[in-house]
């Protein structure tokens, strides 16, 4: 791709200049989710704006296990985050019914009333004018493609009424944004020069990929992550970047954004939108899709309990949180986590039938200050000027904020990006978590302040940890063997002191129905066995013909 490799060597200080529109920079103030970020000296962190907005990018790749296509208009699928003063209400995208907007509709009501909204594309009119009527406060969206698409090859090869149709809905959706109180605008803030790099380094030492070379020396950790970002970098300029200028120029008319079409603004929002793309490729990186030997597994399979997720939507959801963690106050140790629940019934989501808990990140107290509380370290002499006893971490937040109600009939699962510590575990046992997926990278470790001793010994939620596949498989299998071995060993003696003592005494029948229940009782004895160890044990035993 011609616009793809002139952006690997592009300068990267061109894109953080901010970029002007009247309209977008109106009561945009930048503060923090918890902490207020106003004084100067914190770390590398994106900005709640540029955060929500990757989000919803992110939403629009929710894998489906069926192509979402819309039955009644051309409309592409659009990716949605919902916020009210700072909290993730939703995540959400389209799906074969509805569009995003309208999802958000159905699912949250009269929830939506001042709430922000962070779309992948601009929202169609008829989603524009429920939303509008909602009481939402602000609708932001990604200057690409709209929703019913201005691009689409169907549309330019195709019927000459779907063009139409597509410049009159931007018409309409553009008299609706001049006639309404809530501000419809791109709202994408300029980021530090320091981002890109910071976001780069930390995607690269994310656990996951410490875990595949801590598995594999050999392995070099920047081969990896550089494989998986290029492919990434080309996926996603491909999916949200609009590579010819003209066409570009000409979305953004059609979208009543003449003013971006001017320079400098142009390329200013081009390199803008590059470096945003950026970030979202390397946090995507770190939890790479081309090993395909890793993912989520568990080390100890049980027959209770509900299945895992399919591999790609539990990858999605990992990184969800992985950008949630750009966020983070502690960019040392930045973690991010989500929580996600699985109902009986599909909701017209593009999601199905999983919905949102809640999300968080690691971060001081709400309403804090920068440098209020200690911000060092284990290099710190003094333990109580340490920053471990004052700093919420992820799952806390994602807990705390979560925006619906943990329900028992549900599968409930969070999604973390580094090993719970022991001050978390008690919390995720008890808030009614099922499922957690994560790495074990820091398992049964102490690191001065923070401990993992306690994750390990979690009882009563299913851990899926990132691993090798293949490691799995023979553990399970040795595991399974022995046991097998035993149980049938016990059951040839036991048959064979009855037949020695009494079958001579007792009728032909008799000594089968004693079989039988010998086999029923270590037929329950299996069921607290997990599924490899029973397959196992039944094989035995069918070839010993204890049957």
């Amino acid at each position: 791709m011609a616009e793809s490799n002139s952006w690997r060597s592009h300068r990267e200080s061109d894109g953080n200049r901010s970029i002007p529109n009247g309209d977008d920079a109106r009561n945009v103030r930048e503060t923090g989710v918890q902490t207020d970020a106003k004084v100067q000296g914190q770390g590398p962190r994106l900005s709640k704006a540029n955060l929500f907005t990757l989000l919803s990018l992110w939403m629009e790749l929710f894998p489906k296990r069926e192509a979402c296509q819309q039955e009644n208009d051309a409309a592409g699928v659009s990716g949605l985050v919902v916020v009210h003063e700072c909290r993730v209400l939703g995540l959400h995208c389209s799906s074969a019914q509805l569009h995003a907007g309208q999802v958000a509709v159905v699912k949250h009501g009269p929830r939506l009333k001042s709430c922000e909204l962070y779309f992948s594309r601009k929202p169609c009119s008829t989603c524009l004018k429920m939303l509008i009527n909602a009481g939402v406060s602000r609708i932001s969206y990604w200057p690409g493609d709209a929703e019913l698409s201005l691009l689409s090859e169907s549309l330019h090869h195709g019927s000459s009424s779907a063009l139409q149709e597509a410049v009159l809905d931007a018409t309409a959706a553009e008299r609706l944004k001049s006639n309404s109180r809530p501000h419809i605008s791109v709202l994408l803030q300029p980021l530090d020069c320091t981002v890109l790099q910071f976001l780069d380094e930390t995607s690269q030492n994310a656990d996951f990929l410490g875990k595949i070379v801590a598995d594999n020396p050999a392995l070099d950790t920047g081969d990896i992550y550089r494989r998986e970002f290029w492919n990434n970098s080309d996926n996603f300029l491909e999916k949200f970047f609009i590579s010819d200028e003209e066409r570009h120029k000409y979305v953004l008319n059609k979208m009543g954004l003449e003013n971006f079409c001017m320079e400098p603004n142009f390329s200013n929002l081009r390199q803008h939108m590059r470096n945003l793309i950026r970030i979202l490729a390397s946090v995507a990186s770190s939890v790479p899709a081309l090993l395909e030997d890793y993912g989520f597994f568990m080390r100890e399979p049980v027959g209770m309990g509900s299945p895992g997720l399919p591999q790609d939507v539990i990858r999605h959801c990992v990184i969800q949180a992985r950008l949630l963690a750009c966020r983070t106050e502690d960019p040392k140790v930045g973690v991010g986590a989500v929580i996600w629940a699985e109902g009986k019934q599909s909701q017209c989501d593009g999601t199905g039938q999983l919905y949102l808990v809640g999300c968080g990140y690691n971060a001081y107290p709400v309403g804090s200050q920068y440098a209020e509380y200690p911000q060092m370290d284990h290099k710190q002499e003094e333990r109580q000027n340490r920053k471990y006893r004052y700093i919420l971490h992820a799952e806390q937040n994602a807990l705390t904020f979560r925006s619906a109600e943990i329900k028992a009939e549900d599968n409930t699962m969070m999604f973390v990006t580094k090993c719970p510590c022991d001050e978390c575990v008690p919390l995720i046992g008890c808030a009614g978590i099922k499922q957690i997926y994560t790495t074990d990278l820091d398992s049964n470790k102490v690191k001065h302040d923070i401990s993992y001793l306690r994750f390990n010994k979690l009882n009563g939620v299913q851990k899926f940890i990132w691993q090798q596949r293949s490691s799995i498989r023979n553990t399970s299998e040795q595991d399974a063997l022995p046991t097998a071995s035993v149980f049938c060993f016990i059951s040839t003696k036991i048959i064979h002191i009855w037949h020695v003592n009494y079958c001579l005494l007792v009728p032909e029948s008799l000594i089968s129905m004693v079989k039988s229940i010998i086999f029923v009782v270590f037929s329950l004895q299996m069921v607290a066995l997990n599924e490899k160890t029973r397959k196992a044990v039944l094989s035995a035993i069918k070839d010993r013909d204890l049957r």
